[in-house]
């Protein structure tokens, strides 16, 4: 057995996290079956034995934090989950200029600084190499998904699913939609959101951040609020596509994550439903986004064209950049090249039911069933 495979009860995104959280998570989403016990006492014993870090790092760095500005707006990677947006946001973020929100931060979301020197390499003894739905690679310095940080910090965030799954619907519509929501609840995520950036700013020295965040997808005008001036690029993928992986992804995390069992039937409705209200929402609310600041990607395009795609992106929002960046660029892409992605074998039933609730968005995309699809 690894070290890996030894400490893994370690790997659960909320054995760090805020006691606070964990204490109103229990509360609003409660519910932890038998099986799991264990795994929520972990939790319990992780988060409430880091509670002097936390104090720490904020009585240290809070004021210094407070008066924290971003000299430029972000750069936003948005899109569903599973269409690609990883492979765009750890390809940009080879360019030097850029930086984003680390692995490490989003495990020890509120001692991430303090804990940089000598928590970081003990954890990053016995962290995974790779993340548990795909084989793509794990670094405690490796770009990350402030969303993790959030959902650490706060109970204001769509990725609580992966714990408590029979409350998917609730926290979807909450908290990746924003509906439903009270005004004091948003300006309270706004304060946390900015918290994260900032904390990242810090440890980046000042440079521009580039974040990759589907749940973004469905909050961009609290987004917007927060910075006006921000781009955004919108990745989309074959739905097909789509489907497989996300369900794939949705297993993978409460098997490894959850603490409470959801039948395959109602998490395949969910993600039947999520799909077109992420997307009917960024329907809705991309042309509140200024003119320049929004570049949508074709995740195929990418695939086959990855440095052109780039290009253009990095013309159409105005990014400087692009030709110093460019051999890193080719570097990262010919890495990739021996990657090995997830196949998935598309059955009738999966084809009549995307084509049934996500047949707006093959019409749009103008995409077919892929062939030899699995």
């Amino acid at each position: 057995m690894s070290k890996a495979e030894k400490f893994a009860f370690l790997h659960h995104p909320l054995v760090l996290g805020s006691f606070r959280n964990w204490v109103r998570l229990l509360q609003c989403c409660g519910g932890i079956d038998r099986p799991y016990w264990g795994r929520a006492l972990l939790i319990t014993a992780g988060s409430f034995f880091t509670i002097p870090l936390r104090w720490y790092e904020r009585a240290r760095f809070q004021k210094k934090l407070d008066a924290l500005q971003l000299k430029e707006p972000p750069v936003f990677i948005i899109g569903h989950w599973r269409s690609g947006t990883t492979y765009l946001h750890n390809l940009m973020c080879q360019d030097a200029a850029l930086d984003s929100v680390k692995t490490f931060q989003t495990v020890a979301s509120e001692f991430s600084i303090v804990g940089g020197k000598w928590l970081k390499p003990l954890f990053a003894s016995f962290a995974p190499e790779h993340r548990f739905m795909d084989n793509v690679r794990l670094s405690l310095d490796g770009p990350q998904e402030e969303e993790h940080s959030v959902a650490n910090m706060c109970l204001y965030s769509f990725y609580h699913h992966m714990y408590f799954p029979r409350r998917a619907r609730f926290l979807f519509e909450r908290y990746a939609l924003f509906q439903g929501v009270s005004s004091a609840e948003i300006e309270r995520w706004k304060t946390i959101y900015q918290q994260v950036l900032k904390i990242a700013t810090l440890k980046a020295g000042g440079k521009r951040l580039l974040i990759k965040n589907p749940s973004l997808t469905g909050r961009i005008r609290a987004v917007l609020e927060l910075y006006p001036d921000a781009k955004f690029i919108y990745i989309y993928r074959n739905p097909y596509e789509v489907f497989l992986s996300t369900r794939h992804f949705y297993q993978k995390a409460y098997q490894n994550l959850g603490l409470q069992a959801i039948s395959p039937e109602e998490n395949e409705a969910n993600i039947l439903a999520f799909y077109p209200l992420l997307l009917h929402q960024y329907a809705a609310d991309k042309a509140l986004i200024p003119p320049g600041n929004l570049a949508e990607v074709r995740y195929e395009t990418l695939i086959a064209q990855p440095l052109d795609t780039v290009q253009a992106v990095y013309r159409q929002l105005g990014l400087s950049g692009y030709a110093a960046a460019e051999p890193r660029f080719r570097a990262y892409i010919a890495a990739q090249k021996t990657y090995q992605k997830n196949r998935f074998v598309i059955s009738p039933a999966d084809i009549e039911r995307v084509q049934q609730h996500w047949g707006f968005a093959l019409k749009e995309g103008d995409y077919s069933l892929p062939e030899g699809a699995r």
